[in-house]
């Protein structure tokens, strides 16, 4: 990847715009194909995509039936090729069309990849459907019954064959493939092998009518495909204007990267349509370094493999100032963005931290947990989760003992939402205050503070961290119970947690691979349902409206926290999109501000009305660019001594965690240096 100066220049982070396009079309009627077909592809250059893709037999209509055998509409097919090839002259986009094409009095059902005047390739159809409704094998050749590997058409000299893959000097890493319909409809998919050949994005050309739910069927295909190859799949079916003799037609065009989808058209429309989206192609190369299974598979198909030819594009990819990616990017990677996503997600968490917790028990033949219960957000979820394993286990709930631990600068706000919880919750309830035995730490170690001195230091904080976790360890050990950690993955990432002590370190860690943004989301949907009761509901509402603070610096009245952690650290909402695509993806500096920005600039790109004003708000591009520095600071040099021993607890999301001994494996004194050197590219004012 080329990083330059030109930090909003939209092809430099590696995305690369497609289109589906669905035209209207007239059976039997080359000529206005064309013209339909010219017209989209012009809106696909305004539009300033690189690839736009066109349905199967696009120039003929795929339901022309024995009207193929017709020597008009063969000859017709090829001026209508041949008008679209003359406009693609002035339109730096590259058109895949179908049409019927006669090679050597076999005929075949072809996809023509056209740019700028040239055919770069046909490719036939494999697979060919002769099934219900389905009569193709009497029209047409597959394609390995073809015997040239080129074609002389236009006074070009074309490639012609199936394992073709088209590649740009441009963008390496931009490398397609094209199949025909029904070819992803086969136990093994031609663009399986294109994958492993390096394709990273798959085109399909489809007729494909429609039926009672086959769009469904459709999406799973295309979804599992491009999952499967790790690759971007551009999908696009006949629409309006199809012979409705014995079928119907819904024009479903879609677009998917490695399972996600990025766009799919209005079906059953009446008028053409051109449905495009960005597709990052970092994702699908990182996912394929990361995955090695691809690469074994790459290994073990080897003859497969080799029998593709590169086809060289010689693409311009535009080069303007493209300020906003054609694509949503959500401003909580974690957490799904509409209500039933987000009620799975809950769910499926949930389960997973309980069942992680019951298990340790059942195997320690333990029946008791303790918790030191702040008040706030992390010791809230992993109460919760100690809660739901105790009635799994079908164990009283007042073997959860909370412990409510007040130091220098515990509010009295946090500590009454303590209380309520564990009384609406039905749990046990231990106050233990942490300052006496804390004074006693201070004069035995010399601090000022002993002396009456208001001297805040690392030590002042740390020995109440300290003193909390020994009292938490040593009452696990007179109950014969498991202390329960409360350290998330955010805090975790920051290294926002004092060593050894109770946000780092515990028996199990229920909560240690989910971030901030994903618990507050978790604790809000257990609120909101009303899981446990009216008082515990109101008590939950108003942990998530309470300030996050370590509490450790008094700071006048105690009524509220004092300290505010997203000062230090950053606002977590933003910390945490960043750890998504540096943890999930490795992406560098300049490509996490660039989503960053994308996702967060404008206020009114909220879709979150129950959160926050706080968490709804925009920044700027010189705000992300420092937040960023903190991260890369914390995240890379300052915190991984204190990951690489971190307590056991289960993993919950594919966005990863940090467990020294599954996801993610760093050296404790390894150097940010090379992310830092990134940073000044980002510029540090917004170009709006």
């Amino acid at each position: 990847m080329t990083l330059d100066a030109g930090f909003f220049n939209f092809y430099n982070h590696n995305f690369v715009r497609l289109a589906a396009a669905i035209p209207r079309v007239r059976v039997a009627h080359p000529a206005f194909n064309a013209a339909e077909t010219i017209g989209l592809l012009r809106e696909a250059g305004e539009r300033k995509v690189l690839l736009a893709a066109f349905p199967e037999l696009g120039l003929a209509g795929y339901s022309c039936d024995d009207l193929f055998h017709q020597e008009a509409l063969i000859g017709g097919c090829l001026d209508a090729l041949s008008a679209v090839l003359d406009a693609s002259g002035d339109i730096p986009v590259i058109a895949v069309v179908g049409l019927p094409f006669r090679v050597k009095s076999l005929l075949f059902n072809c996809a023509a990849v056209l740019y700028r005047g040239r055919i770069l390739g046909i490719i036939p159809k494999t697979y060919l459907p002769n099934y219900r409704e389905y009569y193709e094998m009497r029209y047409f050749a597959p394609a390995d019954f073809a015997a040239s590997e080129s074609v002389h058409l236009f006074g070009q000299d074309v490639p012609f064959g199936t394992k073709l893959i088209f590649e740009t000097a441009a963008q390496p890493a931009f490398r397609f493939f094209v199949e025909v319909c029904e070819d992803l409809w086969v136990p093994i998919p031609p663009s399986s092998y294109a994958a492993l050949a390096g394709a990273t994005v798959l085109v399909n050309l489809s007729g494909s009518n429609i039926t009672v739910g086959k769009a469904s069927y459709r999406r799973a295909l295309v979804e599992n495909q491009s999952a499967r190859c790790i690759s971007a799949y551009v999908y696009t079916a006949a629409g309006f204007g199809e012979s409705t003799t014995d079928l119907a037609w819904d024009g479903q065009g879609l677009i998917y990267e490695n399972g996600t989808k990025i766009a799919e058209s209005k079906r059953f429309s009446y008028e053409p349509q051109l449905i495009s989206g960005d597709v990052d192609l970092d994702r699908l190369s990182q996912d394929r370094m990361r995955q090695n299974s691809f690469g074994q598979s790459v290994g073990r198909h080897a003859g497969e493999v080799a029998g593709f030819r590169a086809i060289l594009v010689d693409a311009v990819l535009p080069r303007e100032e493209v300020l906003l990616l054609d694509r949503a990017y959500e401003r909580f990677p974690f957490v799904p963005s509409d209500v039933e996503g987000q009620d799975r997600r809950c769910r499926e968490v949930y389960e997973i931290q309980v069942q992680g917790l019951a298990k340790r028990l059942q195997f320690t033949r333990t029946d008791k947990v303790v918790l030191g219960i702040s008040g706030g957000l992390d010791s809230t979820q992993a109460l919760i989760v100690a809660v739901r394993a105790m009635d799994v286990m079908r164990l009283p709930r007042t073997n959860v003992i909370g412990c409510l631990l007040p130091g220098f600068a515990t509010s009295m706000r946090t500590m009454d939402q303590a209380r309520r919880l564990l009384s609406a919750l039905g749990c046990s309830l231990l106050e233990i205050d942490i300052r006496p035995s804390c004074l006693q730490m201070f004069k035995d170690i010399g601090h000022p503070f002993a002396g009456g001195e208001p001297v805040y230091d690392i030590t002042f904080e740390n020995v109440q961290a300290g003193e909390r976790t020994s009292h938490l360890f040593r009452l696990a050990n007179l109950r014969r119970a498991l202390v329960v950690g409360t350290s998330d993955l955010s805090e975790l990432a920051l290294g926002w947690s004092t060593y050894g002590v109770g946000d780092h370190m515990a028996h199990y860690h229920v909560n240690s691979s989910v971030p901030k943004t994903l618990i507050q989301y978790l604790i809000r949907w257990v609120a909101a349902n009303d899981f446990f009761g009216s008082e515990a509901s109101k008590a939950l509402f108003d942990v998530l409206d309470t300030m996050i603070s370590p509490e450790l610096v008094p700071a006048g009245s105690n009524e509220e926290p004092g300290q505010r952690s997203e000062d230090v650290v950053g606002p977590f909402s933003l910390q945490d999109f960043t750890l998504y695509y540096v943890l999930r993806f490795g992406y560098p500096p300049p490509k996490v501000a660039f989503l960053t920005w994308t996702a967060w600039r404008d206020a009114a790109l909220g879709r979150w009305p129950d959160v926050p004003e706080d968490k709804r708000r925009s920044y700027t591009i010189g705000e992300i660019k420092h937040w960023l520095a903190v991260f890369i600071d914390r995240f890379f040099e300052m915190s991984q001594y204190k990951r690489s021993c971190i307590a056991n607890g289960p993993k919950i999301g594919s966005g990863g965690s940090l467990s020294p001994r599954s996801d993610y494996r760093a050296p404790s004194d390894g150097e940010a240096h090379a992310w830092r050197a990134l940073l000044s590219l980002i510029p540090e004012k917004d170009i709006l």
